[in-house]
């Protein structure tokens, strides 16, 4: 199953029309998808990972191995009610603690600010065209998700451990994002992500290429009445080697009031002779206008 891959340098050519058919397919059938040629700095994503991965082996490897999720799967005793999972979080906007957190080197938060930044561009451009492809205004979800002071943006940084029994415990439980564009900085090597689609669990490879996964969460689909989706997931416990994962979440503000756009939505409190009405005089036109004028009719106007 060949997992949908966006080409951001085919949006300004010939193929863009077929590139944003992708897109929309990909947000609309299967909730995830790749993107590649997004123009944030490769060689700052690599500086990411590698200061990761160094602040883990010096500041949260000793203590998780020492833990007592570890000691209880040195027991084989299966674990349903938690992850195998090593985890801090940030927040960048609207205000950021990244130099709150104990133990972060100024490297290391030099460098996530700087592709934090860049990497909000690109969810702020990503949502313009899933707008775009939905038929609203290009900033409908931007200023959807914004409240008083914009949108709220934070990062899981989660390191999944090797594991001795990964038959015993899940990296992280089957679940749905909870909020709006999800952009992940993933591990080259080690594989673990799986997406549930079409009945089956999805094996979700390394990303080469500094490629970045996106998935949509519970909010884009309430915004967009359901076209889009939020699609369930999870990470399998490894044996071999420890997986990297820096999800970056482009939310709504805690305070932002999320519904379904109202173009998006059908008529609805519209009496059907109304409506038989209204169809015996456009039957053989385009059904959107006709739907678009049942709206207004139902508004009483």
């Amino acid at each position: 199953m060949e997992i949908p891959v966006i080409d951001f340098s085919k949006l300004d050519g010939e193929e863009r029309s077929a590139t944003m058919a992708l897109l929309h397919h990909a947000c609309e059938k299967w909730g995830f998808f790749m993107i590649e040629n997004h123009e944030i700095d490769t060689n700052l994503m690599d500086n990411v990972k590698q200061l990761v991965i160094q602040h883990y082996e010096a500041n949260m490897k000793k203590r998780f191995y020492k833990s007592e999720l570890t000691m209880s799967l040195e027991k084989k005793e299966k674990l349903s009610n938690t992850d195998w999972e090593s985890t801090f979080f940030l927040w960048h906007r609207p205000s950021s603690n990244i130099y709150e957190i104990e133990g972060l080197s100024t490297d290391l938060c030099n460098a996530v600010d700087g592709y934090i930044d860049q990497l909000i561009n690109l969810a702020e451009n990503l949502s313009e065209l899933m707008c775009e492809n939905l038929g609203l205004e290009k900033s409908y979800i931007k200023e959807a998700f914004s409240g008083s002071k914009g949108p709220s943006v934070g990062t899981k940084v989660a390191i999944y451990p090797q594991c001795p029994r990964p038959e015993l415990v899940r990296g992280l439980r089957e679940h749905t994002d909870a909020g709006g564009i999800i952009l992940l900085l993933q591990d080259e090597q080690v594989p673990g992500l799986e997406f549930f689609k079409d009945g089956h669990w999805v094996k979700i490879p390394p990303s080469k290429n500094n490629r970045i996964f996106v998935n949509t969460g519970d909010q884009i689909e309430i915004l967009s009445n359901g076209m889009y989706k939020s699609i369930q997931h999870r990470v399998m416990a490894e044996k071999d080697g420890n997986r990297l994962s820096i999800a970056t979440f482009y939310n709504p503000a805690g305070e932002a009031i999320i519904s379904p756009a109202p173009k998006l939505l059908y008529p609805c409190h519209l009496r059907f002779q109304d409506y038989l009405n209204l169809y015996s005089k456009t039957k053989f036109a385009e059904k959107g206008p006709r739907f678009e004028s049942a709206k207004t009719l139902a508004n009483g106007h």
